[in-house]
């Protein structure tokens, strides 16, 4: 129940932060205009007159408003604030770059003339007679 109502939160929380509600009510207030406006007049008038933006309703003007003041709200929190806890320090101490070469080994290299080395002798435990 819990990770459900989770998932719910979560994608509204998703949702309003892209701005899907002003679509969602944009959409609602254009249904509704060519509803009202396809009473008045053909369907194809009707639809023209939704979106021509020479006659929008109420709705739209709300939609229109809010959009704009979240603009309004993104431009002004744009301006940079003084951190006064986390500020940077004014001088840094640079150590100094001391360059380390390592020792070249060729791993890879085999060494010629050496035969191989002698077997460990074997446990007298180990030694079965017949």
């Amino acid at each position: 129940m819990f990770r459900c109502a989770g998932r719910i939160a979560t994608i509204s929380a998703l949702c309003l932060s892209i701005g899907l509600h002003w679509i969602a009510l944009q959409s609602l207030a254009w249904t509704t205009m060519v509803i009202d406006y396809s009473k008045r007049a053909p369907l194809c008038r009707a639809i023209a007159q939704t979106f021509d933006g020479a006659h929008p309703c109420s709705l739209c003007h709300m939609v229109s408003k809010g959009k704009n003041s979240e603009k309004k709200q993104d431009l002004q929190s744009l301006a940079p604030k003084i951190d006064m806890i986390c500020a940077p320090l004014a001088t840094r101490i640079q150590r100094p770059f001391v360059p380390f070469e390592y020792a070249t080994r060729d791993c890879f290299s085999f060494e010629l003339g050496h035969s191989p080395p002698v077997p460990p002798p074997r446990s007298p435990l180990f030694l079965v007679r017949a």
